[in-house]
């Protein structure tokens, strides 16, 4: 069997040393600081922080999204959410609207500024992930899918699952 660029097998796979996965774990460490940085340093000049860059996020992804399904989403206490909406919503960058069916739901929308936030985000995220899976190949990027998938909890994945699905 062929071997990847850490050396591993795929039969060895199923055998990992506690070294093996410390490795991994302080990869992972370590690509998350990679993976933020960018976004960190775009947030930081507006004094807003990673809160601020999720909810952005998941508003862009779903349009219209309620609070409880972004507080389901990000898995936050209705205080922080709260916290994070009320300055996005102050600094023109979310929109909150009365549901038409139900008068006590929020929906959410992005504003025009704060599409062109999310985009410069996104944008600096999807290049960094471009470049890593184009040179991990096509076959390390369904892996890493797939182990990422299975290390989140049941009802993560549930809500992972369902976003997938519908957008919402």
């Amino acid at each position: 069997m062929a071997e990847g660029r850490t050396g591993i097998s795929g039969e060895n796979l199923l055998f990992l040393t506690d070294e093996q996965l410390r490795q991994g774990i302080e990869a992972m460490f370590f690509a998350y600081r990679g993976f933020t940085a960018d976004p960190d340093r775009i947030l930081s000049e507006l004094a807003y922080g990673r809160a601020h860059h999720r909810a952005i996020h998941f508003i862009n992804r779903a349009p219209g999204t309620t609070v409880n399904n972004l507080l389901d989403i990000l898995g936050v206490t209705k205080q922080s959410l709260n916290r994070v909406l009320r300055t996005l919503i102050e600094d023109g960058l979310v929109e909150s609207r009365v549901g038409q069916a139900d008068k006590r739901e929020r929906h959410l929308f992005l504003t025009e500024q704060g599409k062109a936030l999310e985009q410069r985000l996104s944008d600096a995220q999807r290049t960094r992930m471009r470049a890593a899976y184009r040179d991990a190949g096509p076959e390390a990027v369904a892996g890493f899918r797939m182990v990422l998938e299975a290390m989140m909890d049941a009802e993560m994945q549930q809500t992972y699952t369902r976003l997938k699905e519908t957008g919402i």
